[in-house]
């Protein structure tokens, strides 16, 4: 198995395919990387040889930000627009969506599971307010199970 900044690549993957394990770099990214260090990209990564992963580390640490330094400069961005108050850091802050999505009906993996809030009738709510039922909800004789 071949590191390459800190990430182990697969053996039996193809290098183009391999590359894109980094954070940081996807297809795009791959191509150029790729055409600049003169590397076939239908390749495995257990036949690419050390030379050549020297090249492909050259080339990405030239040309793009990847791995720990992409995390902590996405992470500096987000603090600041905590820090001076930005709507932006306001809704990172609570765990919202940041680009003006929609909340009443999406935003799931943002918000959590849902969590439904029944009504109650008026019977029902008059036993919960006169204190003779306890947290679980009252069940009314219509939701009764027949014997």
């Amino acid at each position: 198995m071949a590191r390459l900044i800190g990430v182990t690549l697969p053996d039996d993957k193809r290098i183009d395919y391999a590359l894109t394990l980094l954070y940081g770099i996807g297809w795009n990214n791959v191509v150029s990387v790729l055409k600049q260090s003169n590397i076939d990209p239908k390749r495995r990564v257990k036949d690419i040889k050390e030379e050549e992963f020297k090249k492909i580390t050259e080339v990405i640490d030239k040309t793009f930000k990847v791995e720990g330094e992409l995390r902590e400069s996405l992470n500096d961005s987000i603090k600041r627009l905590r820090e001076i108050g930005s709507y932006r850091g306001l809704r990172h802050l609570r765990g919202l969506p940041v680009r003006g999505q929609r909340t009443k009906s999406n935003a799931r993996t943002k918000r959590g599971k849902r969590k439904t809030v029944g009504a109650l009738r008026k019977e029902a709510w008059a036993k919960l307010e006169s204190g003779k039922t306890g947290a679980a909800a009252p069940e009314t004789e219509e939701k009764a199970p027949a014997k």
